[in-house]
């Protein structure tokens, strides 16, 4: 009889990842992002533990996306009272918090509950090319090994 073992959080080993955000399509980046947020790029993947590594991203701002998404994707919020529907635009978006876009496209790519807002934490979005996880050591990561062209 074979017996799984369950890796522990508390030790396992989390590398910090610096991805550069600048010329990748929007969708194709999130969802790589989500994999290395959940941990499912690792071999000791367990869906019910955070066994992911952090993610830093920096220039957000000239993130690219296909089609006439930046006049036609809308992001809709309410705010609880009659005529409280807020429409934004992509382009609205992106001129205004670049990081939101992105951060918002991982979020809806990740299952819902406590341990995704977990895993949803690692990750750190900056607009410009500066970021100040630089103590951390963030390891570059190639367009190629995320998924990119």
């Amino acid at each position: 009889m074979t017996t799984t073992t369950i890796p522990a959080v508390d030790k396992m080993d989390r590398r910090w990842l610096l991805i550069d955000a600048q010329g990748q399509v929007l969708g194709r980046l999130a969802s790589r992002i989500a994999i290395i947020l959940r941990g499912k790029h690792k071999a000791i993947y367990t869906p019910f533990l955070d066994t992911g590594d952090f993610i830093v991203v920096i220039n957000a701002e000239k993130i690219a996306v296909s089609g006439s998404k930046l006049k036609q994707k809308t992001y809709q919020r309410y705010s609880g009272y009659p005529s409280g529907l807020k429409v934004r635009t992509l382009e609205q978006v992106l001129r205004v918090h670049p990081e939101d876009a992105l951060r918002l496209a991982v979020k809806r790519m990740m299952p819902q509950g406590p341990l995704a807002r977990q895993q949803l934490s690692k990750l750190k979005i900056y607009a410009g090319a500066q970021h100040p996880h630089a103590a951390q050591q963030p390891v570059p990561v190639t367009p190629a090994l995320i998924g990119a062209k």
